[in-house]
């Protein structure tokens, strides 16, 4: 992949896909600033966003704070606890929307996620907005479809400097 320097990038990223990609594959944690890092690739970084859930775990406000301090806009969401016990905290639409609302003003969306749930907004970045769309996760647990549909996959299980230590 040639990259274009004057690029005007946005990179979105899925916290809680990542995190538990990381965890089930690599029994470990993400290096969120290295995944950062990877993604500008010396472009014009216009917007990182990360998209994160609060659940009341412990260190989650550290984690957060952290987040920012790579340079990531945090975005929260509360998690949905059912009737039952079922949970949810689920920031598709909230990423789509954002990635949507940005386009225009970007030359290259990043989407850090392996969800095939964003397989129509790739396409729709791609075809109807013109855009770049660029994913990057990890390659175990990305949809197949979500790599054919976006214009790069960065396939973060190949290099170790993604992960931080075991857990």
């Amino acid at each position: 992949m040639t990259i274009n320097k004057e690029q005007r990038i946005g990179v979105f990223v899925d916290v809680q896909n990542m995190y538990y990609s990381a965890r089930q594959h690599h029994s470990s944690k993400v290096n969120f600033k290295e995944i950062l890092k990877e993604a500008v690739q010396g472009r014009k970084l216009i917007r990182a966003i990360a998209y994160a859930v609060k659940a009341g775990e412990k260190d989650e406000e550290f984690f957060h704070k952290a987040l920012d301090a790579i340079g990531f806009e945090v975005k929260l969401k509360e998690l949905q606890v059912f009737y039952g016990g079922a949970k949810k905290a689920d920031w598709d639409t909230g990423i789509a929307m954002d990635m949507i609302e940005l386009a225009p003003k970007l030359d290259a969306l990043i989407l850090v996620s392996g969800d095939g749930d964003f397989i129509p907004l790739v396409e729709h970045l791609r075809r109807a907005l013109g855009c770049r769309v660029e994913v990057m996760a990890f390659g175990k647990s990305t949809s197949s479809k979500l790599r054919e549909a976006a214009d790069d996959f960065v396939d973060l299980d190949v290099n170790k400097k993604y992960l931080l230590k075991s857990i």
